[in-house]
């Protein structure tokens, strides 16, 4: 049986950005987080039960075959997208709506973004979308293995300073771990305005014997998120990287 490896890590990889919501935001949040919302931590997640509901959406179990039993419905093999610090999801939001069929993961752990995102998907009623409140490194363990059809991680927290390198999402682990829950053709989706930390995500997936890929141009389908304005208005390049699992 396929396993996936847990990551461990002392420190965070994430800069705490404290911005209290008022109580009435909370109360929203936490209202939508019941019915849109996973927990950081749990048993595995079983994709099909989490998504099914909205693919046969409209359809008359009494009337139509396809309906007929959930079990015989729901397919064998869903694409779910898992998406690592999403800010406030302009990435997130701009696959749901062009990819109905793929089911999007985004994990985030700063409150108002998650809020933001929260919001959006409950006013438009995007059932593809499930959000996580919480560390990446803690929900991946309830991700089962080989059953990703793509990990993003776009503009992760750079941690420029050298003292603070270790703590970089980014790194051979957590590559080898993602790695171990993409399915074969799976893809790992990277992005930085932060020229050594782009090497190091290189070499990082370069490492990794079950993948192959490298720098792509800028992707079309990929929205100029807040982040990367910023990079772009200081000067700085972004650098994307996509790489297969191949093995």
């Amino acid at each position: 049986m396929t396993t996936a490896r847990s990551v461990y890590r002392s420190t965070s990889t994430f800069k705490p950005r404290r911005r209290r919501l008022s109580d009435r935001r909370r109360a929203d949040m936490d209202r939508w987080l019941e019915t849109r919302g996973l927990e950081p931590t749990g048993p595995p997640v079983d994709w099909r039960s989490v998504f099914g509901h909205h693919r046969n959406a409209g359809a008359d179990p009494l009337t139509d075959p396809l309906t007929a039993g959930a079990a015989d419905v729901l397919p064998d093999v869903v694409d779910v997208v898992l998406d690592i610090g999403f800010g406030h999801g302009e990435s997130v939001l701009e696959l749901a709506r062009r990819s109905p069929d793929t089911d999007l993961v985004a994990v985030e752990v700063h409150t108002p973004g998650v809020a933001t995102l929260l919001e959006i998907v409950d006013r438009e009623g995007l059932d593809n979308v499930r959000v996580v409140h919480g560390d990446a490194l803690v929900f991946i363990d309830r991700v089962p293995a080989a059953s990703l059809a793509e990990v993003r991680a776009l503009f992760p927290d750079p941690w420029t300073k050298t003292r603070q390198n270790h703590r970089r999402l980014i790194r051979d682990d957590v590559v080898a771990a993602l790695t171990d829950r993409l399915r074969i053709g799976g893809v790992i989706r990277l992005a930085t305005d932060v020229d050594d930390y782009a090497e190091l995500m290189i070499a990082a997936c370069e490492g990794e014997p079950r993948l192959t890929g490298g720098r792509i141009d800028e992707p079309t389908d990929r929205p100029t998120t807040r982040f990367e304005r910023r990079a772009i208005a200081e000067g700085r390049r972004t650098t994307d990287l996509r790489y297969v699992r191949i093995a």
